[in-house]
């Protein structure tokens, strides 16, 4: 007769026991960095064990939006323009990633929450920009129309540059997490740079500004590639498959301030 999960020497105990103990114990430094993209830290309270883990659906709003996105500037197969994937970059590129960032805020995770809530503002922020409804574009147009002027295309040409600055920051901070992440950091750098070089140099009616947004899209591509990849990597450790993908660890091979301080 089943005893309902009740160890016959120990009537008090049951077979939840077992799961409890094993989701009790710590993981390794490795294995956490490569679930959350931050070096292991050390939180109050047990909010890691309760709620699940945000950074998944962080990377799919990533990988999903950027991915079409890319190929547009590329022109692949006849695509261009932006407008036709404004909802992808509001739902799944701001979105998502937004309310990622902000459950990697409960769970004590700084450095993801930043990259998430920056990159999911970007998203609705490149959305909504080519929007008649906010009129950013028409209102350096005489006519009122969508055309991009040479005014326009100088002054957006900034928020690019510094969202490329922005993205440095982080491929600099990313050598302590991994080489996956470093990689995304490093095509997201270079993409936003080479984005502002195509609107400065089309806004002075140089045709090497649409080469110039070719290798944004490429170097965006090769981002939304590696996230890919990093996607699968995170999502195979989390179901515990008999199989992985290496991301190659750096949270323990750059040693942190705090760990050097403890050695001397």
């Amino acid at each position: 007769m089943s005893n309902g999960g009740l160890d016959p020497i120990d009537p008090y105990y049951t077979k939840n026991n077992d799961l409890r103990r094993v989701e009790s114990l710590s993981i390794s430094p490795e294995l956490f960095e490569k679930l959350y993209l931050s070096p292991q830290n050390a939180v109050k309270g047990d909010l890691r064990k309760t709620f699940g883990n945000p950074t998944p659906a962080a990377l799919v709003g990533f990988v999903v939006a950027l991915s079409p996105l890319s190929i547009m500037f590329m022109g692949w197969r006849g695509a261009a323009g932006v407008s036709a994937t404004t909802g992808v970059n509001i739902y799944f590129g701001g979105m998502l990633l937004i309310i990622s960032g902000f459950l990697e805020f409960l769970l004590g995770n700084t450095f993801p929450s930043v990259v998430f809530f920056s990159y999911g503002a970007h998203f609705i922020t490149f959305a909504v920009t080519f929007q008649p409804f906010y009129n950013a574009v028409a209102a350096y147009s005489p006519d009122g129309s969508q055309t991009q002027t040479p005014a326009f295309a100088a002054s957006f040409a900034f928020y690019a540059c510094f969202m490329g600055v922005l993205s440095f920051i982080f491929l600099i901070c990313s050598l302590r997490t991994n080489l996956m992440f470093v990689l995304i950091f490093l095509g997201a750098t270079l993409g936003f740079l080479l984005a502002a070089a195509s609107f400065w140099t089309t806004a002075m009616g140089m045709s090497i500004g649409a080469n110039l947004l070719v290798g944004t899209g490429a170097a965006f591509f090769f981002a939304a590639c590696v996230g890919w990849y990093l996607l699968a990597a995170i999502m195979f450790a989390v179901l515990d498959m008999p199989f992985g993908l290496p991301v190659v660890d750096l949270s323990t091979t750059i040693k942190g301030a705090s760990d050097r301080a403890k050695r001397d």
